[in-house]
């Protein structure tokens, strides 16, 4: 088990109102002329502030999950809210602005631009919401520092570890100030002792910025990180 000081999150039962709520998605694909049902009937809730880890094997559809939440990808049934709002009853411009503005991602890959500096990396959610400069600075400089790159800013991707790419994402992620974190894999490309620092980081900054966070991941250990855990089993959320 992953040694982590944790800070307490509110749970789902200190909540009387659920801050993230999936009912009933579903969602199939057609490959080669078949279909394959992905999800069937998955529903949860979250509560405000909690990190909640999703665990399954690999084609159990998890990063599908993550994609429907976000508003990437449509359900073929069911809906999705996000502190009052129905991203499933969004038009696709609605729920990219709605993604730009309260969502922040963490990839497997890192998904750095290679041609972009650290700095450069980590403020391109910014410039792309509008933010002022001034603001900019405020809101990035921080994180930098809390991930241990203060020092990296004009370095590019390509010369750095796949753990400091991933701090580097992590504070990208954060940078907007989103309302939800979804986490991808986050440590599937590290290795052991690079992904508990790695997670351990993510969990520290989230919980401190009281952000909700949904990790999916293939690894019990990584998991348990979380306030609660749910398992991806016959194409449903069980807790």
């Amino acid at each position: 088990m992953i040694g982590v000081a944790m800070t307490s999150r509110k749970t789902s039962k200190e909540n009387s109102t659920a801050f993230i709520r999936v009912d009933s998605l579903s969602k199939t694909f057609t490959e080669g002329g078949n279909e394959r049902i992905v999800l069937d009937g998955a529903s949860a809730q979250f509560g405000r502030g909690e990190f909640v880890a999703v665990v399954g094997k690999s084609g159990t559809g998890k990063s599908t999950l993550l994609n429907i939440i976000s508003g990437i990808d449509r359900a073929d049934a069911g809906s999705v809210w996000v502190d009052g709002q129905e991203l499933t009853a969004l038009d696709d411009h609605a729920r990219t602005l709605f993604r730009r503005n309260h969502i922040g991602f963490i990839f497997q890959f890192y998904n750095l631009i290679s041609t972009l500096t650290v700095w450069e990396n980590v403020i391109l959610p910014l410039e792309l919401a509008g933010i002022a400069a001034r603001r900019i600075r405020s809101q990035a400089e921080p994180l930098l520092e809390a991930v241990g790159l203060a020092d990296r800013y004009k370095t590019f991707p390509e010369q750095l570890s796949g753990g400091e790419q991933q701090r580097v994402a992590i504070a990208r992620a954060l940078a907007p100030d989103p309302l939800l974190v979804l986490a991808d894999e986050p440590t599937g490309n590290l290795d052991e002792e690079t992904g508990r620092t790695v997670l351990a980081l993510l969990d520290r900054l989230t919980r401190q910025a009281g952000k909700n966070l949904i990790m999916v991941t293939h690894s019990r250990e990584a998991a348990c990180l979380g306030d609660r855990t749910f398992y991806l089993r016959e194409r449903k959320l069980v807790e």
